[in-house]
């Protein structure tokens, strides 16, 4: 996974715990989808820390990107997956807008599907809601809490 916008040394403020979680995915979808994520994190999380991690709720697997940034203050969350946005930019130097539309996209792709929420005390939580890795009963995964 790469930090592109953000730089190599931003990756240090990456936490992951996924416990043994495994989904059903194609594997470089889901890379695609976390580095995708991570770097929006990395870009707009205002230097917070970024923690990945994973929980097992109703058959699915809940992948939860969190940064405790400025998150989307007065916007929809919902419309960052949006093509072409990039909320609360005042240029277009940063990029097409397009990174979240394709995690979206590579998320359906795969019979899954993201959301964007607050996250409490200030930031943006985005989770990917994937299926359980066919017979794997086994997860242990990292308890999600709001």
């Amino acid at each position: 996974m790469s930090a592109r916008g953000a730089g190599r040394g931003a990756l240090d403020r990456v936490r992951v715990s996924v416990g043994t979680t495994v989904v059903q995915a194609d594997p470089d979808l889901l890379e695609r989808i976390l580095a995708n994520l991570v770097d929006n994190a990395l870009r707009y999380g205002a230097e917070s820390e970024v923690t990945i991690d994973a929980a097992a709720v109703d058959g699915r697997i809940l992948v939860r990107v969190v940064d405790h940034g400025p998150g989307l203050p007065g916007a929809d969350p919902e419309r960052v997956f949006d093509p072409f946005q990039q909320l609360g930019d005042r240029d277009n130097t940063s990029g097409l807008g397009l990174g979240l539309s394709v995690v979206r996209g590579f998320a359906d792709a795969m019979g899954g599907s993201v959301s964007a929420a607050p996250t409490p005390g200030g930031g943006l939580t985005v989770t990917v809601d994937l299926a359980v890795a066919d017979g794997r009963t086994d997860t242990s995964p990292t308890e999600v809490s709001p």
